[in-house]
């Protein structure tokens, strides 16, 4: 059996004095698969260095997705294939690619309650997050009560500024309730600025042709809706809810934990965050 790999304490300095500590969790089994196959030292390196990129790469999407307020479990990879819900599986593909970001187009997600709407819209922003794009995912009723504060205290342009630049905004169950005259001018400028500028994915129980009903201008609703749609790839979701299959149970034969679980510490975030599935 071979010995295990020591590393000297001389070299976690010089490698943590560089800012590369994290190549220390892999660097013995590495070194060990180096001596095993033989390997020249450039190909090492650049193993090891291959590594940490990927590593801070992956850190990277997270901090992004968390910044973002994407449900982490809400990823493709986790998608039931099993669901009885149907969708063109053609147009998932396709918005897969992130090509409707490159080209500044927006997508709409539309069906009934519980089909898996805002799972896919939240896979799509995960997506992004990993390809390096700037993503915001709120409800709608969140998203109209900020810029309802920021009229109050002033910090409205500034917000709309954040907005309208960002590249990927998700805006979920939008025209869930009729909107004011004030709601109905913000998501008008906002739909306006940001077509073909940057990208943005709705989920919505309502067809586009039944959006216009929630703002108090029909022109102004006229104008945005019509930009929006004309711009934008439809994903329709159809089927049975999507939620049970995400309703906890508990696994056969798994012991119970020896004591309750503790909250960890949190660090760097000024409260909860909300989240919907």
């Amino acid at each position: 059996m071979r010995a295990p790999t020591i590393i000297s304490p001389e070299l976690k300095s010089a490698i943590k004095q560089l800012r590369l500590g994290k190549v220390l969790d892999t660097l013995p089994e590495r070194i060990a698969l180096a001596k095993k196959d033989d390997m020249p030292l450039e190909d090492f390196l650049l193993l090891l260095f291959t590594d940490e990129i990927e590593r801070r790469r992956s850190t990277a999407a997270a901090r992004r997705a968390d910044e973002a307020g994407l449900d982490p479990t809400m990823v493709l990879e986790r998608w039931d294939q099993s669901a009885k819900v149907h969708f063109d599986r053609r147009v998932l593909r396709e918005l897969s690619t992130l090509r409707f970001l490159e080209a500044h187009r927006n997508v709409v997600v539309l069906g009934p309650v519980g089909v898996g709407k805002t799972f896919l819209a939240c896979a799509l922003g995960q997506l992004a997050c990993r390809a390096g794009f700037q993503v915001r995912f709120t409800r709608a009723d969140d998203l109209l009560r900020v810029l309802r504060q920021s009229r109050l205290d002033n910090s409205r342009e500034a917000l709309m500024v954040q907005l309208c630049t960002i590249d990927l905004l998700i805006i979920d169950d939008f025209a869930l309730e009729p909107m004011t005259r004030d709601e109905s001018r913000d998501i008008y400028q906002l739909f306006i600025e940001r077509n073909a500028v940057a990208s943005t994915i709705v989920t919505s129980n309502r067809d586009t042709a039944d959006w216009l009903a929630v703002f108090d201008d029909s022109l102004l609703g006229q104008g945005a809706i019509d930009r929006f749609k004309n711009n934008a790839y439809d994903l329709v979701v159809e089927g049975e809810s999507y939620r049970s299959r995400l309703k906890p149970t508990i696994a056969e034969n798994e012991p119970p934990p020896a004591a309750p679980v503790v909250k960890p510490p949190v660090i760097g975030r000024a409260g909860p965050r909300r989240r919907r599935r």
